[in-house]
């Protein structure tokens, strides 16, 4: 009587737990639309040290260059990872405070606006001149280049009298290279190539007992985790771009406004030696 009280109990335990979960996601549909998230690797971006003037630079595309689709049955023509990438790096460009991006991903629909613009100060007899479009100083090349799956995998779990729990993990990785480029001479300037790993995790209880002849008690509750996607190569993006402006100041390919800053600790992390992968 013991055994079966304490199964009904820890049955109804899961079966509460599992009833507050489902109507916890379902509230999530009224929740209203916010700002994404960001990760520690946005506040060190928006903190590097102030540059002695910014840079115009052109960003025509960052492509996705794995080759890597979605499993089935989500999708198999899916890719694995975004395709904003271009977006993600002007954002990034901007937000560092080192560099002036400057439309190129949609530079046929800018020049189409343009010369409406033009048409329309014809028509008009208007004698006003458009502005030059301004010419970048550095080109930013580069992609996602890679997405290793099941970098690493794990669990654990136990079961005893038909009453158990277990939980797995599954590390993933995604891999960004940036280029910048002098126009004028067609030089690489810098190269960095940098990675963020995608953690996703599940746990899960359950019972599963005869309480009597006849009857079967059987319960179930779980919880996964995934890391976006997207977020990690927003991540691996920023890093990419504060190492670029880090070993662009150690090389004097472009100032800082207060020299003194050259021992800011965001760019000494930044500008140490990567951890060797066993």
């Amino acid at each position: 009587m013991k055994i079966i009280t304490t199964s009904l109990l820890t049955c109804t335990l899961l079966l509460s737990g599992c009833t507050g979960m489902v109507t916890n996601v379902e509230g999530l549909e009224e929740a209203p639309a916010t700002l994404m998230p960001r990760s520690g690797t946005y506040s060190d971006l928006i903190s590097l040290p102030r540059p002695s003037a910014r840079i115009y630079a052109a960003v025509y595309d960052f492509r996705d260059q794995t080759g890597q689709y979605k499993p089935q049955p989500a999708s198999t023509f899916s890719t694995a990872v975004t395709q904003g990438g271009a977006a993600m790096l002007s954002g990034a460009l901007a937000d560092s405070g080192w560099f002036i991006p400057l439309e190129r991903v949609g530079l046929q629909n800018l020049l189409t606006e343009r010369k409406i613009i033009r048409a329309n100060l014809e028509r008009t007899g208007r004698t006003d001149e458009l502005s030059s479009l301004n010419a970048a100083r550095v080109l930013l090349e580069g992609g996602i280049i890679a997405y290793d799956s099941n970098v690493r995998t794990g669990g654990a779990g136990a079961e005893y009298f038909g009453i158990g729990a277990s939980g797995k993990y599954q590390v993933d990785q995604v891999t960004v290279n940036l280029r910048a480029i002098d126009i004028a001479t067609g030089e690489v300037l810098g190269n960095v190539t940098t990675s963020k790993t995608i953690f996703s995790h599940e746990l899960r209880a359950g019972v599963y007992r005869f309480i009597d002849f006849k009857r079967l008690l059987e319960g179930e509750i779980g919880y996964t985790n995934n890391e976006p996607v997207q977020m990690a190569v927003m991540s691996a993006i920023e890093s990419s771009v504060i190492h670029l402006i880090a070993r662009g100041i150690q090389d004097g390919l472009w100032t800082l406004a207060d020299p003194a800053k050259i021992d800011d600790p965001i760019l000494s992390a930044y500008l140490e030696a990567p951890t060797p992968m066993l």
